[in-house]
């Protein structure tokens, strides 16, 4: 039982992926993608692990200073007071940005270390298990650099593949990227095809002008429209466009998701237990959401969101999966790959004492890696 099991500590290690070519939305310009790994252990030498962007933020600095050594010396079960009592120690930090993100990845671990304590799945330990759940494919990766003949390819091996949702991140300009969603529509025309403008809008004008561009497309939603707290302009298009808006990937804080809600801005809530509180605190938010007849979708990270997620029940929402390789999530493309049924849903992941393995440490050890404490050592 993890009853008289204490928490030893708390340990983080980054890994940086170098991508195959760069990722271009305007001024957000990537060439890698950076993840933390995180890693709890207890008094007995159990340990638990959770992994996540950092989105260039300080996130080992931050556990190191102002997380870590409010949970060494802990109680095990006690794992939920000790995030708040952590979370209200530094409100100023913790309660979003890279403060909430590294939070939510050392909640992540404590959870995954919790389930291995007791030899449970994460599923089983959240009181469920895991069943079959919609799968979206990200497509169009690099969105600077791939082709029609090359996104063709990828529809077309997704849909031998038995896969019917597809998303595709906003590319170089509105007319290509609607060129590109038309394509999608045409290869297939009773897909759900959603697109992601990365925030690249500034201006309701600018995004009704593109959605203007794909209006006989059936565009199942715009997501990330503009940059998070541009709630005016969020508003503003709501009321002019019928294309649902999806909006809350990677934002979190104090006033998430309740000013998405109260202002009506948003027909999709989205959100990323790695990075907006974890279990512990995204919990009741989605089933209470959930229970209200909100649409919810989570962000990428299939290998938490989906045992998680089913585990409380909320089966029909869709988890994202991106094309192996193209640059989207190289992290998870290392670990184990989906399945797809007849229906386009995907099958339940292998379950294991907790997540189940998150460390592929062969491929983590031809990344660039910063481990101070030898944690991805193998």
């Amino acid at each position: 039982m993890s009853r008289s099991k204490t928490v030893k500590s708390v340990e983080v290690a980054l890994v940086r992926a170098i991508l195959p070519k760069p990722i271009d939305f305007g001024a957000w310009k990537m060439t890698h993608r950076e993840y933390a790994v995180v890693q709890v252990s207890c008094n007995d030498g159990m340990k638990g692990q959770s992994f996540g962007l950092t989105r260039d933020g300080a996130i080992l600095e931050q556990i190191e200073k102002s997380i870590a050594n409010k949970y060494v010396g802990t109680q095990l079960d006690a794992r939920e007071e000790t995030y708040w009592q952590t979370k209200r120690s530094n409100l100023s930090t913790h309660s979003n940005g890279v403060g909430l993100r590294s939070l939510s990845l050392v909640d992540l671990a404590i959870w995954d270390l919790a389930a291995k304590s007791e030899d449970k799945s994460i599923s089983e330990l959240l009181g469920g298990n895991c069943k079959p759940m919609p799968a979206t494919a990200i497509v169009g990766y690099p969105p600077s650099e791939i082709t029609i003949q090359d996104l063709d390819e990828q529809i077309r091996l997704l849909l031998a593949a038995n896969w019917k949702r597809f998303k595709l991140p906003y590319s170089i300009t509105p007319e290509v990227t609607a060129e590109k969603l038309a394509r999608i529509r045409k290869l297939a025309p009773d897909a759900w095809v959603g697109c992601d403008a990365a925030w690249r809008f500034s201006k309701s004008e600018d995004a009704l002008e593109f959605l203007a561009l794909v209006e006989n497309l059936n565009l199942s939603w715009l997501e990330d429209v503009f940059a998070p707290g541009e709630i005016t302009e969020l508003v503003k298009l709501k009321s002019l466009t019928n294309i649902p808006i999806a909006m809350g990937d990677e934002q979190g804080g104090s006033y998430f998701p309740q000013a998405l809600i109260s202002s009506a801005a948003s027909d999709v809530i989205r959100f990323d237990l790695t990075c907006m509180g974890g279990i512990t605190e995204m919990r009741d938010p989605i089933n209470q959401l959930a229970s209200e007849g909100k649409q919810l979708s989570p962000h990428m990270f299939a290998h938490v969101h989906s045992q998680v997620l089913s585990a409380l029940g909320h089966t029909d929402l869709p988890i994202e999966w991106g094309v192996p390789w193209t640059g989207v999530d190289p992290y998870s493309d290392s670990l184990i790959a989906p399945v797809i049924d007849a229906d386009g849903r995907m099958l339940p992941l292998p379950q294991g004492p907790g997540f189940n393995e998150l460390l592929n440490r062969q491929w983590i050890s031809q990344q660039e890696i910063h481990d101070p404490h030898g944690i991805l050592a193998w």
